[in-house]
């Protein structure tokens, strides 16, 4: 089990700054993949960045996203934050953190509470 908590939403104008924080705990170090999605109100929820565990650590961004946004962690893989940048009204949406297990049966994942995030002038 992983439980996560997500932190750093707020009220931001456009062109601000925000730095989001998810926590792990748990079985932290099952954790393959950690993950920041968001979803604006009426559309799917949607990747945003996400960063694999591994010999060959890497990070992937959404292309909407990409040199504006910046996913980090600490070394004990128990935090991982996203930088966003030069935000926009557009990227206003409940951002989750997610962390993804190996199963047996497949991947299994854990879902954060979500933290909002407002960009308006």
């Amino acid at each position: 089990q992983v439980q996560l908590v997500e932190s750093g939403g707020g009220l931001v104008q456009p062109g601000g700054s925000l730095r989001l924080s998810c926590a792990a705990s748990g079985s932290i170090f099952s954790i393959k993949t950690m993950g920041w999605y968001r979803q604006a109100p009426g559309k799917q929820r949607e990747l945003v960045a996400a960063i694999t565990r591994g010999s060959s650590e890497s990070t992937n961004y959404a292309d909407s996203v990409k040199g504006r946004f910046t996913l980090s962690r600490n070394g004990a893989w128990n935090t991982v934050y996203l930088q966003i940048d030069s935000l926009k009204p557009e990227d206003t949406a409940v951002y989750y953190c997610k962390a993804e297990v190996p199963g047996i049966g497949g991947p299994v994942n854990y879902w954060g509470q979500g933290t909002q995030v407002t960009v308006s002038s």
